[in-house]
């Protein structure tokens, strides 16, 4: 996926109210949309080299999109809104081998009158129930982390998952690291117990586990490797 226009770089001053950041630029502060819903646990020290968007939409309340974010010269990309972009496209391209067999997509699908799921995948023999979920943390070494704030949401997703395979479709979670120095991932469950619970009844219930980093620089963002994941 790459960006539309060449992202503008700053510095991190703050992140406030969740979504909203002040970048300095030059000898001026400007306020750009943050757009991540998570606490960016790690990420939000004063000072980091960050990048951002900027778009000539006269009706966005806010002219410009944090995007990037440098932390310890490695870039982690924070825009939760550009997740499943990268992931429609790994799919288009066959880059996920578990999936190359599907080959019709459908996006943001109803599932329940309280779900959507981000992906339908389907083939002529079966269909395929597919959620994403964007990384970003790392506290210990090449290793990352989901979730970095309790979430009921994810939560949610995990158990219809598990619905949606006894019902007798195939169904897939897929972490989507947005960082490039992770070899591993594992559940933060001193994070959300919940979560960390849910996990590990959808790995038993037979909801498959894909974990993928990403190639990531100022001009695009891609899926990358496949990485091992900790039951």
């Amino acid at each position: 996926m790459e960006f539309k226009e060449k992202l503008l770089q700053g510095t991190l001053v703050k992140r406030y109210k969740r979504f909203f950041a002040d970048i300095k630029i030059s000898n001026k502060i400007i306020t750009a949309h943050c757009p991540n819903s998570g606490s960016m646990m790690g990420l939000l020290n004063e000072g980091n080299k960050v990048w951002f968007s900027a778009s000539d939409n006269p009706k966005r309340k806010l002219k410009y999109t944090l995007e990037i974010i440098e932390i310890e010269k490695k870039l982690v990309g924070i825009n939760t809104l550009l997740t499943n972009k990268i992931v429609l496209e790994a799919l288009k391209n066959k880059k996920i081998k578990s999936l190359a067999g599907f080959n019709k997509i459908s996006t943001e699908v109803q599932f329940s009158k309280k779900t959507r799921f981000d992906f339908l995948i389907s083939n002529n023999e079966e269909k395929c129930f597919l959620e994403i979920k964007n990384v970003t943390l790392s506290r210990e070494k090449k290793i990352a982390e989901f979730p970095d704030a309790i979430t009921s949401r994810g939560t949610k997703h995990l158990n219809e998952l598990v619905v949606a395979k006894r019902k007798g479709f195939e169904s897939y979670i897929l972490y989507l690291i947005q960082r490039e120095d992770c070899n591993l991932f594992k559940i933060a469950s001193d994070v959300d117990k919940e979560y960390k619970l849910a996990f590990d009844e959808a790995l038993k219930s037979g909801v498959k586990i894909l974990c993928y980093d990403c190639k990531l620089n100022t001009k695009e963002i891609k899926l990358n490797n496949q990485i091992n994941y900790e039951k």
